[in-house]
């Protein structure tokens, strides 16, 4: 006995599979209705039923067209009713946007990355004073935490000041007196990510050290 299946792959391709076929059949059932005013009214319950298939459309400025232009797509832009918003263009669709360039900018210190010369840059332009020397020792911290995470090898601090000279072609010291953290403090920073805050109020008491707790289960236990 030979059976005759019916299988998803030899029917009409769907042009929006989230949807589903049943979705798809009532684009077409539209597009069969002679009445334009019965029309208009079954294209506005196709968008509501799409709209709960995805209701993360709706909560965007423009969900309600998203849904709309859905619905014009899945007819094949041959859906003709009295919609809210324009017919969107099927050529537009159809056109590929335009490839994003890729940034050619070289960068002459690659474990540092471009950030850390945009800072070298923002700090020399500064006024001299307190707020740029603080500014050029967080840099100099921040160079010598990049170079630890690609080496983690112990380096020391003159190559990093080296280092930054040659970033800001000389426009950028250190003073004296300032000192670049510790390459265990930098590394246990590494180690430990980043850290909230350390609620230090005091908790109450419940007799015992969380011994409440465990004579609330043993009640909840025996409650049956």
């Amino acid at each position: 006995m030979a059976f005759d299946f019916d299988y998803n792959t030899q029917r009409e391709q769907l042009v929006i599979p989230e949807y589903g076929r049943y979705v798809h059949r009532m684009v077409q059932l539209c597009l069969e209705e002679e009445d334009r005013t019965k029309r208009t009214r079954m294209a506005r319950a196709v968008v509501q039923a799409i709209g709960k298939l995805n209701p993360q459309l709706r909560n965007g400025e423009q969900g309600d067209r998203t849904l709309w232009d859905h619905v014009h797509v899945l007819s094949g832009f041959r859906l003709d009713v009295d919609s809210p918003y324009p017919v969107p263009d099927a050529e537009a669709r159809l056109s590929k946007p335009a490839p994003v360039a890729y940034p050619k900018t070289e960068i002459r210190f690659g474990h540092y990355g471009k950030l850390v010369e945009r800072m070298v840059d923002e700090c020399i332009a500064m006024a001299d004073g307190p707020a740029k020397a603080a500014f050029t020792l967080a840099i100099a911290n921040q160079m010598k935490k990049q170079f630890l995470a690609w080496n983690r090898d112990n380096v020391g601090d003159g190559a990093i000041l080296k280092d930054l000279q040659d970033i800001s072609k000389g426009k950028l010291r250190l003073a004296p007196e300032q000192q670049l953290a510790s390459t265990e403090a930098l590394l246990q920073a590494q180690r430990n990510g980043p850290r909230n805050a350390v609620d230090t109020r005091k908790r109450p008491n419940n007799g015992g050290g969380g011994g409440g707790k465990k004579r609330h289960r043993n009640r909840k236990k025996n409650r049956y």
